[in-house]
This record gives structure tokens, sequence and C-alpha cells, in this order.
């Protein structure tokens, strides 16, 4: 079921971590909820009962040893529930469906960062989400160094993906820019490094509510 056959609107957020995406995702949910959309709010792994168990293996610490290539099937897992159970419904129905992470983290992740055959991870994509890829996919970019430091003053604590070196989280990084300069259109990167959170709320939302206004056209 390829996009174009739905009638809703989806929407991506990804970044590095401690890029700040999941603070934007959530101000974004309430400003088009205000501006009388129908919203449906996901993030990735997780969103389901078979996403939000998966989330915690993969998050969990203690998992230390996880195969690079299991670690990919168990995001995609996760991934083909949720598209099957939340955003194809969703988008069928006309709702905005706005998703904390999607497959463009798989490809920058494990890929880029773990080094998974990406041709490979390409195709596995396309099969977990039945082909369906967003209208617009915000990338929060910012030095990784900068974005752990943010996390570790916020949480106090790492999960299993932040501790990873920062050799890893620089090709993750790498794999994003690539990956926006590969999809230009869809892709839009905003800088975050020295931007206060206003700013970049303020972007955010120029550029969303441009995107949508041309979709309904």
């Amino acid at each position: 079921m390829a996009k174009k056959n739905l009638k809703g609107f989806f929407i991506t957020l990804e970044g590095p971590e401690g890029s700040g995406k999941s603070t934007q995702s959530e101000i974004l949910c309430e400003f088009l909820l205000d501006c009388g959309y129908n919203i449906v709010h996901l993030r990735e792994p997780g969103g389901t009962k078979l996403g939000e168990l998966i989330r915690g293996i993969l998050l969990n610490t203690r998992n230390v040893a996880i195969a690079s290539e299991a670690e990919a099937f168990l995001y995609l897992a996760a991934r083909t529930e949720l598209v099957q159970e939340k955003i194809i419904p969703a988008l069928a129905s006309g709702k905005i469906v706005i998703c904390d992470r999607f497959a463009d983290a798989t490809l920058a992740y494990q890929g880029y960062g773990l080094g998974v055959d990406k041709k490979l991870l390409h195709k596995l994509n396309n099969f977990a989400t039945k082909s369906i890829k967003p209208d617009l996919t915000l990338l929060f970019d910012l030095k990784p160094s900068t974005g752990l430091t943010r996390l570790k003053k916020m949480k106090g604590f790492k999960d299993r993906i932040e501790e990873r070196s920062l050799i890893f989280h620089n090709k993750v990084r790498k794999g994003y820019l690539d990956l926006a300069k590969k999809n230009p259109k869809r892709i839009k990167v905003i800088s975050v490094e020295k931007q206060n959170k206003q700013d970049v709320t303020k972007r955010v939302q120029e550029i969303v509510t441009n995107a949508i206004s041309k979709n309904r056209k």
C-alpha cells in the first residue's frame, strides 16, 4: 500500500541523541491540535503493546550483547506492528500522523552506525512499512557530543543506545545528513546546535504548516 493512496499526512522527526526531537514532537502535536487537525502521536520503537515490549529490550542497558542484525530486526518488528496497527488506519481516515523516529533511524543507527548492509536495510524497511514513506521528515541536527551532554544533565543516566561511543554517534549523525542530501524534498534539516527551543519551534511550525498547505491543495 503506497502512501499516495492514503488520505492523511505523515510527519516523522529524526535526529541524534539529545537533539530535542521528542520535545518538539509534543509541541508540534499541541500546535496542530490547536489548528483543528486530527492528530495521532506515535514513537519508535513503541506505540503498540509489542512495540513497547521491544522498546524495553532495546534500551535496557543489561542487554549489551544484542547482535547488530538482531537489533535491526527488533526495530523492524516493532515498526511493522506500528504501521499495520496504527499508521495505516490513521492515514486512511485522513489524520495527521506524527512519529518520533521511523525508517530513517534504522538506516542511520544500524546502517551507518553499526555497519549493517544499508541496501538490505532499505529493502527490509520497505517490507516492514509496506513501502509507506513520510510526507515530511524533520531532522534535528547537532553535534553528538553536545546532545549526549544535554541528556546526561537532563536524565542523569543513559540507555543502551546512548551508552555507545562517540564514534558511533558521529557515524549516526553522518548517516542522517547523508540521507538528507539524498532526500532533500522530504527531509528538512533544522540545526539546533545554537538555536533556543522557541526558535526551533517556530521553524518547525513554519515548515509543517507550509507542507500541509501544499499537500491539501
